[in-house]
């Protein structure tokens, strides 16, 4: 196991270099400014995500596709994801994941657009898209989307499965001296479940689970920051210096320099927000809309949601904490920071890793699915709906060390054929955007056959 962990970050060291950093970053900034700061568009998103759309075709509604892409994007990578990128990178790496999620924005929102205009309506009914339809369709590269579809198909098993369920079963060992063959037992069978019933079942979960659970998360780390509000200026200067000067060895903490904060913090902030992925547009393209425009909008609030908002607070909590001089790491830095609350503080953070996993777990099931029914038809989405359901309980049992150096290695397989094909694709993104929304506005009827 030792070995098969060395090797895996080996690779992970290889495919997280420059270059893809470079091209991730490069591709927010370049849509950003290609869109004319779509971001600005903020508040109307968020009121479309909470109206129905009227004479739209779709299988789940503007809500439904955003809380299931939430669901999957809002998960461990937002608490134990934060905690591996501050013990890694040092604090500086808060503020590369914040300026992934900012500029994130833009390309979520490209990637939405491009998945439902090229979307199809399979032979049993519903609406199927992302970037593999992406590639075929819109690059005409059959063989690219295939390639895509296959790194979907295995990476859920990394980022949307098994990481999920080993950060949970391992904090609930620490805190409560449970097996995680009891907790992955348990995850297991309501997994099942829920996955069983397909999209409009994980829909309807999710809309009820990721409001409460994002609410109540947010709620314990704002009553952390309020009790040590004193240390907080402090910590921010310390976030902003350390993203640019690197950060020296102090206590257990090793040290880290500017190339290690801006590493971690990218790749935790693509693992957690998923922007340059690929994987929410997947389901952006199941929603009920008048045009590509109006999800694309949404589907953006998603990366504002969770890493400008629920990674920025969590970050602040972990280096406001102190506690990660101590050379923590993961789920164990995450504890100590939230045991500043007395009793009830640990018990938060349980509370909310669980539904964090569990909606996750949930989300990336829909994706994996239809990669695998791009792959190989309708018949093979119970097998491996089946398969994942297994997955979930190997993950709770494994090393962590080798789950995420996974996650990072098959995220990277996917971002970057989806990213090649956004660039390429730039100027089909800004024609659809000036006629749903520069020229004609959002209230444009939509185009016929959408």
């Amino acid at each position: 196991m030792q070995t098969l962990e060395n090797t895996l970050n080996q690779i992970s060291n290889i495919v997280w270099g420059w270059p893809l950093i470079i091209l991730l970053l490069g591709t927010h900034l370049f849509l950003t400014f290609r869109l004319k700061f779509i971001q600005k568009y903020l508040g109307t998103a968020i009121r479309l995500s909470l109206t129905k759309s009227s004479g739209s075709r779709g299988d789940v509604s503007h809500f439904g596709a955003l809380t299931t892409a939430l669901a999957a994007t809002i998960g461990t990578g937002n608490i134990v994801g934060v905690a591996t990128a501050v013990a890694l990178g040092g604090p500086g790496a808060v503020l590369w994941m914040w300026l992934t999620g900012v500029f994130g924005m833009a390309t979520k929102y490209a990637e939405a657009v491009l998945s439902i205009k090229y979307r199809i309506k399979t032979h049993v009914g519903h609406f199927a898209g992302g970037p593999m339809y992406v590639m075929d369709l819109g690059l005409k590269s059959k063989w690219l989307g295939i390639l895509f579809a296959v790194f979907t198909s295995i990476a859920a098993f990394g980022i949307g499965n098994t990481v999920q369920a080993n950060s949970i079963a391992s904090l609930v060992k620490e805190t409560f001296n449970i097996s995680p063959w009891i907790s992955g037992i348990v995850m297991t069978f309501f997994t099942a479940l829920v996955i069983l019933g397909g999209i409009k079942s994980i829909a309807r979960v999710c809309e009820m689970l990721v409001p409460f659970m994002a609410i109540s998360y947010c709620g314990g780390c704002l009553i952390i920051l309020c009790l040590h509000v004193e240390t907080l200026p402090h910590t921010i200067m310390l976030i902003l210096s350390t993203a640019f000067q690197g950060q020296a060895a102090v206590g257990g903490f090793v040290g880290a320099g500017v190339r290690d904060a801006i590493r971690y913090g990218t790749a935790r902030g693509l693992f957690s927000n998923e922007s340059g992925l690929g994987s929410a547009p997947i389901v952006a393209a199941a929603a009920k809309t008048k045009n590509p425009v109006e999800q694309a909008l949404v589907s953006s609030t998603g990366t504002f949601w969770d890493t400008v908002v629920v990674c920025a607070i969590t970050g602040l909590v972990l280096v406001n904490s102190g506690e990660w001089v101590q050379g923590l790491n993961g789920a164990s830095l995450t504890k100590a920071a939230f045991g500043d609350i007395p009793v009830i503080g640990p018990l938060i953070l349980c509370a909310g890793l669980l539904t964090f996993v569990f909606s996750t777990i949930l989300g990336w099931s829909y994706y994996g699915e239809r990669a695998i029914e791009y792959l190989f038809g309708h018949a093979a989405i119970q097998p491996y709906r089946w398969l994942w359901v297994v997955a979930v309980m190997a993950g709770s049992v494994v090393t962590m060390p080798a789950v995420w150096a996974f996650a990072d290695i098959a995220n990277a397989f996917m971002a970057i054929p989806n990213l090649i094909s956004l660039i390429l694709l730039n100027g089909v993104i800004v024609r659809e955007t000036r006629k749903h929304l520069w020229d004609l506005g959002l209230n444009h009827p939509p185009a016929k056959g959408g």
